[in-house]
């Protein structure tokens, strides 16, 4: 694997996606309650590029005819067909089986369809992906 840097610090902000390529394939780097998270930029439903969606909140679980919103800049939507996946996680909101594809991710200073979660490193200097 090969380490790269792919953006400072200070560039990801809360609520805000920075696009990035590494070796021909787009991530969405995000920030959500301080934690930084990299997604590939293609939805399971039909490819989209889901990155470039709206970050959102989402409704809670409510009563009837009640409505309550939450969960800011933790979603984000699907510009095409829609469909919402939870940026910590990756997991769709309605069908937790379905997510963005997966990887891990590592602060060293600090089958199944899914979006694929790129390996983040973050150092001083900046942060770096591995790929």
């Amino acid at each position: 694997m090969e380490k790269i840097w792919v953006a400072a610090k200070d560039e990801i902000v809360e609520g805000t996606c920075k696009m990035v390529k590494v070796k021909n394939a787009e991530y969405g780097i995000y920030k959500v309650k301080g934690e930084y998270y990299a997604w590939r930029n293609a939805c399971p439903h039909f490819g989209a590029p889901v990155c470039k969606g709206v970050i959102t909140g989402t409704r809670l679980p409510s009563l009837v005819y009640e409505y309550k919103l939450g969960r800011e800049n933790e979603i984000v939507r699907c510009p095409w067909h829609g469909w919402e996946f939870d940026l910590t996680t990756g997991e769709h909101l309605v069908d937790p089986q379905t997510k963005l594809r997966q990887g891990k991710l590592d602060f060293t200073n600090a089958g199944q369809e899914s979006l694929e979660k790129a390996e983040l490193e973050l150092q001083t200097d900046g942060i770096y992906m591995w790929v």
